[in-house]
């Protein structure tokens, strides 16, 4: 194969290079594996030089910088959730596709999703960090069995989470902004949803129009003292609105994978509050997961490379 059609992963951390490493086969498009996940975008340029294909894990992509970037002609982005990084639209402006990768990890992420409902309706966080500091908190958790969740976009995700909430005993209900159907789901409006559900687990794609989705308006609308789920985009669910239904009560829980800043900044007010269950972005990690998205991502190169262009 051409090295004309080399790809460099930009931010491997120490598990997808090696994941790399393992399935990238003789005959392939040429992969360079750069392991330094903290990479800085302005090493970029440098980094790629005229490699047509870039991986990227987690690193932002100014346009200024892309356009540094002499022979970039594709981005392979190792999520769907690219414009949280880039903007893609500028990046067609100069010719860079970006291509997104769906699917790999709805199992993972659904079973995060489903655990932190869990932790979140049970209080185990706050009793953990009790027990660590030598005190006994013993508080009333939320029953889940026979309670109603409500998801919020139906793709694959949620489509796992339903499986996983119709087994443990729930009433599943969901929004979806095209037409969906999945035995044991009944599909319903967004305001009957929020105002229905003990549960609200967040699912959708983040772009201009799901940008602020979950609205102070729409937080308002869910039942005092509902457990709210986001394992999709920080940015989908109003931060600060969130952060006040959470004090008042309106809210009675979270547990949240995924913020408007990550890394999470120290003293962030969502560390503050006890209601609440936090993880480091991390619901897609799984062995399984890790090696559906580079073997995606190595699909895309082989793509490009057989195309041509």
């Amino acid at each position: 194969m051409s090295a004309a059609f080399r790809s460099v992963f930009v931010d491997a951390n120490p598990t997808l290079g090696a994941v790399a490493d393992r399935l990238h086969r003789a005959g392939d498009p040429p992969l360079t594996v750069n392991r330094q996940p903290d990479i800085r975008p302005e090493a970029l340029p440098a980094l790629l030089g005229d490699a047509p294909v870039c991986w990227i894990d987690h690193t932002y992509l100014p346009t200024e910088i892309a356009r540094q970037c002499r022979g970039l002609k594709h981005v392979v982005f190792l999520g769907t959730g690219a414009r949280s990084y880039m903007n893609v639209e500028e990046l067609a402006d100069l010719g860079i596709a970006v291509h997104l990768i769906k699917g790999y990890g709805d199992t993972a992420v659904a079973e995060c999703a489903f655990a932190l409902m869990w932790a979140a309706a049970k209080g185990f966080a706050v009793m953990d960090r009790g027990m660590r500091a030598g005190n006994w908190l013993r508080s009333d958790g939320v029953q889940l069995t026979g309670k109603t969740v409500g998801l919020v976009g139906f793709g694959g995700i949620a489509a796992e989470m339903a499986r996983l909430c119709l087994g443990a005993g729930m009433k599943v209900l969901a929004w979806n902004r095209s037409p969906k159907s999945f035995p044991g789901v009944t599909f319903t409006d967004i305001d009957s949803l929020l105002v229905q559900s003990d549960v609200v687990s967040v699912h959708l794609l983040l772009n201009d129009e799901t940008r602020g989705f979950l609205s102070a308006a729409r937080l308002a609308r869910m039942k005092t003292g509902a457990i709210l789920v986001n394992t999709a985009r920080g940015a989908v669910v109003d931060e600060a609105s969130m952060i006040a239904a959470l004090k008042s009560g309106q809210l009675g829980a979270a547990g949240l994978d995924v913020f408007d800043v990550e890394p999470l900044p120290a003293g962030h007010p969502l560390t503050m509050l006890d209601n609440v269950t936090l993880s480091a972005h991390s619901a897609f990690r799984t062995p399984e997961a890790s090696d559906n998205l580079i073997q995606a991502a190595l699909d895309h190169s082989r793509r490009i490379a057989t195309e041509g262009k």
